[in-house]
């Protein structure tokens, strides 16, 4: 209970900003950039430091990182909610990644510690659903908060979740840790200069252009700072990541899968719902609801999925889900200037049924492509993948949707309003907006597209591995790194 708390909270702020965004604008005068970096920080600052956030979990020990994190999420909540302006809110939104970093870190291997034989299994099973259902409600839970009680309410509703969450931690988890474990702080350093240099490039691209002094200067730096991570992967003792597991051509193909798949299904939501609400003039509720079909889909298909495929090469489930994505991503780029929310629906079921087929199994298509001791490193660097997949998503589809915008808005003092989903609703609003979720959602198709296409052609056809993770020594370091 403790640990699936603390993955729903962790998993429904990812989503639940979605449908708030318009309301945030309004409120806090935040401009375009503002509300992509509201989504961005909190997937780059858990992209960046969870592989580290398990080493510092194996050292403290892991129910100690988790209560931390549980408390540094709950102070990020508060300020949050708290924001006066779109520069703090963004700032808080980091402290929540931090927190959740290392609440990502840990809820594996205290499920490993604390349950064993068949409990374990049914506890890893309740665990994926709770992680499914955070995901999935998030658009839903936050139009009813913003409705009902006000954007600032999508955060402090995390506060007595939080308390409940680490009194029930405190007295029903026991503490385990690995001593001896070295963190790799150079590699954390220099990962975390390389992803946000390059998500900051990319949006300062649709603000001031590719020319800029801001756009390629910080592009460079996210050049070099790759560089040098790589160099001290290569000669660290304890690397956060080994380099040679990328000589596997399974394992590069189901990492960048997993990259592909959160920006092409996840990332243009933020923009389709500045649409609904901005421009179709629809309550949060009812945006919420319009992005339902997706998660319903996703869920029953994830459902079936762990029934029916048991037998299938991960490569099958996992190629054919992200070729899916894709299609359903085109589906929607039918989008029109006189379209209505119900003209997403084939589309976003279609995304729907592919998320439920691909998801569920792409731990398993990266396992089978490594020796099973580096289990937990490849679980952790496929959740940083995908975590940072989003945070890229967000910035190359949201200078995408603005780029688009600009080329069907007369007055260039507009745009910024226009895609901020707070001008007036003109009919060249209606059609700039669908012209850019129309280009949007051609770009997402084709990342769905050749991710799954990478895994069909890559991928082993391998059988995949049992529900959940293998078990594992309560010590071993690798289990504190193993993630959804």
């Amino acid at each position: 209970m403790a640990i699936c708390l603390g993955s729903f909270m962790l998993l429904l702020d990812v989503t639940i900003v979605t449908v708030a965004l318009p309301d945030m604008a309004a409120d806090l005068q935040a401009s375009f950039t503002d509300l992509q970096w509201v989504l961005d920080v909190y997937a780059l600052v858990l992209a960046a430091l969870l592989l580290g956030a398990g080493s510092v979990a194996d050292i403290v020990g892991r129910r100690r990182a988790y209560v931390v994190g549980l408390v540094l999420f709950a102070l990020g909540s508060l300020a949050c909610g708290l924001a006066p302006t779109a520069s703090v809110l963004i700032t808080a939104r980091g402290l929540q990644g931090i927190g959740g970093a290392l609440m990502f870190a840990t809820t594996t291997a205290m499920l490993n510690a604390t349950y064993s034989g068949r409990d374990r299994g049914v506890a890893f099973g309740i665990w994926g659903a709770t992680n499914g259902a955070g995901s999935a409600l998030g658009p839903l839970v936050g139009g009813l908060l913003t409705q009902h009680a006000g954007w600032r309410w999508i955060f402090l509703v995390n506060l007595p979740v939080t308390v409940v969450t680490v009194v029930l931690t405190l007295l029903v988890c026991a503490e385990t840790r690995r001593p001896g474990v070295r963190i790799d702080v150079p590699g954390i350093l220099a990962f975390t200069v390389f992803a946000g240099s390059l998500t900051y490039g990319l949006i300062q691209a649709g603000d001031h252009g590719w020319s800029a002094f801001g756009t390629w200067s910080f592009l460079v730096l996210a050049g070099v700072a790759l560089l040098v991570f790589l160099l001290i992967e290569r000669r660290v003792q304890h690397p956060l990541l080994q380099l040679s597991l990328f000589r596997s051509a399974s394992f590069s193909a189901t990492i960048t899968a997993g990259l592909m798949l959160m920006a092409s299904a996840f990332a243009i939501l933020a923009y389709t719902s500045v649409w609904l609400q901005g421009v179709l003039g629809l309550t949060p509720v009812a945006a919420g609801v319009a992005l339902l079909p997706m998660a319903v889909c996703s869920f029953l298909v994830s459902a079936l999925a762990g029934r029916v495929l048991q037998g299938i090469s991960p490569r099958w489930t996992v190629g054919i889900g992200m070729v899916l994505i894709g299609a359903g991503g085109w589906l929607q780029s039918m989008v029109g200037a006189d379209s209505g929310a119900l003209a997403l629906l084939p589309g976003l079921a279609v995304v729907g049924i592919g998320v439920g087929l691909a998801i569920p199994t792409l731990t398993s298509a990266a396992m089978s492509a490594v020796p099973p001791q580096l289990g937990g490193m490849v679980a952790g660097t496929l959740n940083t993948a995908r975590q940072l997949g989003y945070a890229l998503g967000v910035a190359v589809l949201g200078l995408v949707f603005r780029t688009t915008v600009e080329g069907h808005v007369a007055n260039p003092a507009l745009v910024g309003a226009v895609v901020s989903g707070q001008a007036p609703r003109t009919p060249e609003v209606h059609a700039a907006v669908a012209a850019g979720l129309h280009t949007g959602y051609l770009v997402a198709g084709a990342a769905g597209i050749l991710g799954g296409l990478l895994v069909l052609v890559l991928v082993r056809a391998t059988r995949p591995h049992p529900t959940g993770p293998a078990p594992t020594r309560e010590s071993g370091s690798d289990s504190a790194r193993v993630g959804i």
